[in-house]
């Protein structure tokens, strides 16, 4: 689900071994940035027009299933990513251009940068999927950026997290820890599509995953009777599905802390699974990863609920498709891996067919429908042709300045 990443004491999402220092420090809560709205009011607007099978390549033949209807904002917002194809933020070097500000790792989707007590996360418009680098979508990093500062602000009841500031729509400001070398996965669906996912390891026959036991007679995006956490680690340059057991035997951490983390965890997807279905979707699976401060505390970091870690299913059209057979509408980016599994081998051939423009344009639209649908706010495309590592640079570089 997730960039891969050798395994670290001290990783990020993505990041190569041991990329990055820990520190004893920790902001006492994430602040929601400035240049997003906290009301829903000021700036609400109905769910956009929801992508259908076809738009999305999957060949399903399903007939159009409009979630609302504003299909002008989509066209619109289609037009606005064919437009800034060549504005995409594929790669960053901030070091460059920010006095003091020192390159740790650059990941599959996010380039992390030092400075002093803080890590600078930009997270880039890169698309990944089977272990590497697909595409570059239009606006793809300012809407994981902003989506993940959503849920940060809203999950603080079930636990803090590293967050400082987001002086840029794609940028987000925190405060370095020890990292865990594990990803936490929860699945509330048997679906995926990808080496590791439930319905792939099912299909072939297991029946115990990550330590949970699974039933025979399961199908295809079948609901799960209760959400499980499937963990995974890092070797090489995959994950690596993991049972509780052995990342305790195995020192990737204690029994406590995994307890802990584990409860953090499912209750973070159950309130996600909650707030999506107010809004009309499905939160299918996702992953989380957390840290650990110097006195103890065990904080949520990296990204939360975003079209990147997560899978979601339009929840209105999902029964009727299941029974017939057919895929969930998706508002993630599974119609892309389907597309690149249906064209090429994206394991192994060494190079892969360039992405249609065609469903770049649709992945844009989608990651924006989910970011909208979930705040109930409207996204905020940049007005301007200025380079995005132009801004970056200016607005990072001002921020540490104030720090």
């Amino acid at each position: 689900m997730s960039p891969s990443a050798p395994p670290s004491a001290l990783r990020l999402r993505g990041l190569p071994k041991a990329s990055v220092p820990a520190s004893s420090s920790f902001p006492p809560s994430a602040r929601f940035p400035h240049h997003l709205s906290m009301s829903a009011s000021s700036s609400r607007r109905p769910p956009p027009l929801a992508a259908t099978a076809a738009a999305a390549g999957t060949g399903s033949g399903a007939s159009p299933s409009l979630l609302a209807a504003d299909p002008g904002h989509r066209d619109a917002v289609l037009l606005a990513a064919r437009g800034a194809m060549a504005n995409c933020l594929g790669e960053t070097s901030l070091h460059l251009a920010v006095p003091g500000l020192r390159l740790a790792a650059k990941g599959k989707v996010r380039d992390v940068y030092e400075s002093g007590e803080h890590l600078v996360l930009v997270t880039t418009d890169r698309q990944s999927a089977f272990d590497r680098v697909l595409a570059s979508i239009p606006f793809k990093g300012q809407v994981l950026n902003e989506t993940s500062l959503w849920w940060f602000d809203r999950t603080r009841h079930i636990t803090p997290n590293a967050v400082v500031s987001s002086p840029d729509k794609n940028v987000t400001i925190a405060k370095r820890c020890s990292v865990f070398p594990v990803e936490f996965v929860v699945r509330g669906y048997v679906t995926g599509s990808t080496d590791t996912s439930l319905w792939t390891v099912y299909n072939k026959g297991a029946r115990n995953y990550c330590g949970n036991v699974l039933r025979d007679g399961l199908v295809k995006n079948q609901k799960l009777s209760a959400n499980i956490l499937t963990p995974t680690t890092k070797a090489a340059d995959h994950d690596v599905p993991v049972t509780p057991e052995e990342i305790i035997n195995s020192g990737l951490m204690s029994k406590e802390d995994f307890d802990e983390a584990r409860s953090k965890a499912l209750s973070l997807f159950a309130y996600g699974q909650e707030v999506a279905l107010e809004n009309g979707l499905i939160l299918v699976d996702t992953k989380y990863e957390f840290g650990k401060t110097a006195d103890g505390t065990i904080m949520l970091i990296d990204e939360v609920h975003t079209p990147d870690s997560s899978r979601y299913w339009i929840a209105d059209s999902y029964e009727e498709r299941f029974s017939s057979g057919l895929e969930p509408e998706n508002v993630d980016k599974e119609f892309l891996r389907l597309w690149f599994k249906n064209n090429c081998n994206p394991y192994e051939d060494a190079v892969l067919p360039e992405a249609p423009e065609e469903l770049v344009c649709e992945l844009a639209w989608r990651y924006i429908f989910l970011f909208e649908t979930i705040t109930n706010t409207k996204f905020e495309i940049p007005k301007t042709q200025e380079p995005i590592h132009e801004r970056i640079s200016r607005n990072v570089a001002q921020a540490l300045q104030n720090l």
